[in-house]
Parts: C-alpha cells; structure tokens; sequence
C-alpha cells in the first residue's frame, strides 16, 4: 500500500508572503524519513471556509491517507483549524491529539493550550499539528507510528488487531 500525505500550513501571514513557513516543510521532511509519500501541500490563510474546502479536497477528490495540518490551533480569534476540521470529519480520533499534548506538556506546560484535533473523514485521516515548527516536529514524532498502523485498518490491510493487540500484551 502506498502511504500518501497531504501537508496543508494554516497561516494569514504566510498565505501573503509575509511570513516564510518553516513546519509545513519540516511536518514533510518528516513523513518522507517514515515512509510516507507527501503528494500534496499548500499555504492557505487561517479562514474557516477555505480549511474546510482544501480538507475535503485531499479526502474526497485526492484520496490521501493522511492529511497533517500546522497551524491554527491556538487562541488567536482566527485560529479555526480544529472547528474546520471537526466540521469535514465524520468520527473524532481523540486519542492522537491526547497522545501529541502528553508529549507537548513533557516539554513545556504550555502544550496544554493546543486545541488540536484527529478525525476520519471517509478513507482519510486528518491531524491538527501546531504551527511552531519545532513543536509539529515534536508532536508528530509522537504519534506518527500509531498513525500508520491506523492508516492499514482504516483501509483494510489489516485485519488481524485482536492477534496484535494479544501478542503485544503477552511481550509486555
């Protein structure tokens, strides 16, 4: 199974040149190094409308497996990342966001304020990364091998997690 990506960076400044992003291509640096297939990315600003549409467009037009987002999942009045999100998938993966701010406060109590979110829409599995690239890098190494092994039951090349969750179990 080909393991394809999306990389979309929420950020108004960014979007005007204003800003040079620097998590978009460290979030792709990284899925490349674990295998993954980035066929996708883009820059857009921090508005509702367009991160619903450029979500849909990678799940229900492109098909990727995963879509990362950076950006857009703080307290600023225009971070809408996580409604977006929300609002385009049809069940939440609560533990992949829980997973990246248990990393997050390791580091820093300020990792409590992500308001990142996970969810599935259809084949595709979308995650809110923050914007900070040293932050993205952090949170996505801690769930990235997890994710893929979602990615294989989600499209059906997996079938047996009752043997690997037994055998996991009797190792441990």
């Amino acid at each position: 199974m080909k393991y394809t990506a999306a990389v979309i960076t929420m950020s108004d400044k960014g979007s005007k040149g204003e800003r040079t992003d620097t998590s978009g291509p460290a979030v792709q640096e990284l899925l490349k190094e674990n295998g993954w297939q980035v066929v996708y990315t883009n820059l857009i600003p921090d508005d509702f409308e367009t991160i619903k549409a450029e979500l849909i467009k990678c799940a229900d037009e492109l098909d990727v497996c995963l879509v990362m987002t950076t950006g857009g999942t703080g307290f600023a009045r225009r971070d809408v990342t996580p409604e977006a999100t929300h609002a385009v998938c049809d069940r939440q993966v609560r533990g992949i966001p829980e997973a990246m701010r248990a990393e997050s406060l390791k580091i820093t109590p300020m990792g409590m304020l992500s308001r990142a979110e996970a969810g599935l829409r259809g084949g595709t599995l979308i995650v809110n990364l923050p914007g900070s690239e040293k932050a993205a890098r952090e949170c996505l190494s801690a769930v990235i091998k997890p994710i893929r092994h979602g990615i294989d039951v989600l499209r059906g090349e997996s079938h047996d997690c009752a043997r690997i969750h037994k055998e996991e179990h009797h190792h441990g």
